[in-house]
């Protein structure tokens, strides 16, 4: 199979009406441009407008109209009234991490005794584990928290009863048809949900939680006799935990990241200042969130022990959190390099010779790291733009790890191909699995024959979606500072993208041996690119090129200019936008 070359470029959406346009455009005090990309983001009213661009927290919904909450608030007001012991278990991957830290932080500000479990990725696999719970009711604790986790775990609500265990379910995750035997289950996909935001991160139902309760002991006269915390300060755990999880950036999420990542700017936490020190990180975007900061965090829970992550966002000061940084950066650098082996095995295999071409890419091995194998892919549908799954074989037994494309629900496949699984559990694109080496033949063809299924062979093709066809002259620093006030960019809120035609390339030249560098003229108006990763293509810059790019603004010792970061270009004769 021979990597994706081509790509489509398509409207976001159906193109609005000028007058419509216009209107957005003058109550909002907006320029015309900016008003288009909102409607393309599927706001058409004055209020959506306001509310999107203001992100105000006074905007949230009631915590109350999530499943369950009232019983989970009254329960944990109970413990905390009568100093009961509560056991927070969390995940290993950013969400978990900074879902259990966040609950950790703020029940203990609230009085309550409170101790954490994350599992280990290679020992416990995902979930409840059945350990942790034992291990809680040995502690003397009374309530398990989970965060992040648990929708799928019959067996471990079973324990929990058995134990004499009160369980408080907190997950996102798509529920099974059966569900775990719970005190209280607080999931935003199940049927009884009235919230009106359903993709929260684990950490934002957590926030929600801790929300609902605060409200409750306010409410009971709970803060007569102590603090009342502010639960603005661990918006920058829910706007890690958020963008790490590629859970779309809209609604409810906005106005979380956009709070949080002013916390995260200012590195008011010890554990944030510490992990953006060794991250070389000055100033915080969901950019630097989701490729500089997270990945560090997830290094713990991929090679180690991502129970040093919670330790390092509940450091107190720079002294304990600085070794923890240095730590995790060191894991980020070797799952770096096993990552890359992994994944230069994994293309050699799917670029053997005469391998038949599939609508989807499944691979074992016993010689890759379960840690890594969701990155790798990731980078492979990049590659090839198919559902992949991959992976790691031992001693009979395999983990998987499964990203997805657009149009293919990775749950649901799974789902359909469950008869040859030991277990699966996770979301449309990303999901993770448990099966026996000996049904790996069975599982490759049932997911293939699914992905068949689903997919037409147009939509093997990358899409790559864009907010219309502008001249290069439109664009003015004004009008780029206003497009920014759009941010947080990510799944959901895509950074605006446009199409130029008919350009003019001139001096380029390439940049650290794989980016591309060149100026480009169109009418007369002439800025700056930077195509990163696009070296190869050097010899395609001859004669006039479409482009299709997301404009910013540069600063270079202090001087601000436009640049355009191109993201596709072919030959302007080659028109390939629907």
């Amino acid at each position: 199979m021979d990597p994706v070359k081509l790509r489509k470029w398509k409207l976001r959406r159906k193109c609005p009406e000028a007058s419509q346009i216009n209107q957005l455009s003058r109550k909002l005090d907006i320029q015309n441009l900016t008003a288009q990309i909102l409607l393309f983001r599927g706001i058409t009213t004055v209020e959506q407008g306001v509310e999107f661009l203001q992100a105000k927290l006074s905007a949230l919904p009631d915590p109350a109209l999530l499943p369950d909450m009232t019983v989970a608030c009254i329960r944990l007001e109970q413990a905390l009234a009568q100093g009961e012991k509560i056991a927070v278990h969390g995940d290993y991957d950013v969400d978990g991490i900074t879902g259990c830290a966040l609950l950790v932080e703020t029940l203990r500000a609230l009085g309550g005794e409170v101790e954490y479990h994350i599992p280990l990725r290679l020992k416990d696999g995902y979930g409840l584990s059945a350990d942790a719970i034992r291990q809680a009711k040995v502690n003397g604790c009374s309530i398990v928290l989970s965060v992040d986790c648990g929708v799928s775990a019959q067996a471990e609500g079973d324990l929990a009863a058995e134990l004499g265990l009160d369980l408080i379910i907190t997950d996102h995750h798509q529920p099974p048809d059966k569900l775990p035997a719970c005190l209280a289950l607080i999931n935003p996909h199940l049927s009884s949900n009235r919230f009106p935001w359903i993709e929260l991160a684990g950490v934002g139902v957590a926030f929600f939680l801790l929300v609902g309760l605060r409200r409750r002991l306010r409410e009971n006269g709970y803060f007569s006799a102590r603090n009342e915390p502010d639960l603005r300060r661990g918006l920058d755990l829910v706007a890690l935990g958020t963008i790490a999880d590629i859970v779309p950036l809209g609604g409810v999420n906005r106005i979380l990241v956009r709070n949080g990542l002013q916390l995260l700017d200012t590195g008011v936490r010890p554990g944030i200042a510490a992990l953006k020190w060794v991250a070389e990180v000055k100033q915080v975007s969901s950019g630097t969130v989701g490729f500089r900061l997270a990945p560090r965090l997830n290094a713990a829970g991929r090679l180690e022990d991502a129970a040093l992550g919670v330790k390092l966002l509940l450091s107190e000061d720079l002294q304990e959190a600085n070794p923890l940084a240095e730590l995790l950066d060191g894991f980020n650098r070797e799952r770096q390099k096993i990552e890359q082996k992994t994944l230069v095995e994994a293309i050699s295999l799917v670029e053997e010779p005469n391998r038949p071409q599939r609508y989807s890419i499944v691979l074992a091995s016993k010689n890759w790291h379960s840690g890594v194998i969701g990155i790798v892919a990731s980078r492979l549908v990049e590659r090839y733009h198919r559902p992949t799954v991959l992976i790691a074989l031992e001693d009979g037994q395999g983990k998987g790890s499964a990203r997805s494309i657009t149009n293919f629900n990775l749950y649901q496949a799974l789902r359909e191909s469950a008869e040859s699984l030991a277990g699966f559990g996770g979301h449309a694109m990303a999901a993770g699995l448990a099966i026996k080496e000996e049904n790996l033949e069975d599982f490759i063809a049932d997911f293939e024959q699914v992905a068949a299924d689903r997919l037409r062979s147009e939509e093997l093709l990358p899409v790559l979606s864009h907010d219309g066809e502008v001249t290069i002259s439109n664009f003015t620093l004004p009008l780029l500072r206003e497009l920014e006030t759009l941010n947080p960019f990510g799944a959901g809120n895509p950074q605006p993208t446009f199409i130029s035609r008919d350009c003019q390339i001139y001096l380029p030249r390439i940049l650290a041996d794989k980016h591309l560098k060149f100026d480009v003229e169109q009418q007369g108006s002439r800025v700056g690119c930077i195509a990163f990763g696009q070296a190869k293509k050097i010899d395609q810059l001859d004669g006039k090129v479409d482009l299709l790019y997301r404009p910013g603004i540069n600063q270079w010792r202090g001087k601000e200019s436009i640049q355009l970061q191109v993201m596709d270009m072919c030959a302007s004769k080659t028109k390939n936008d629907d």
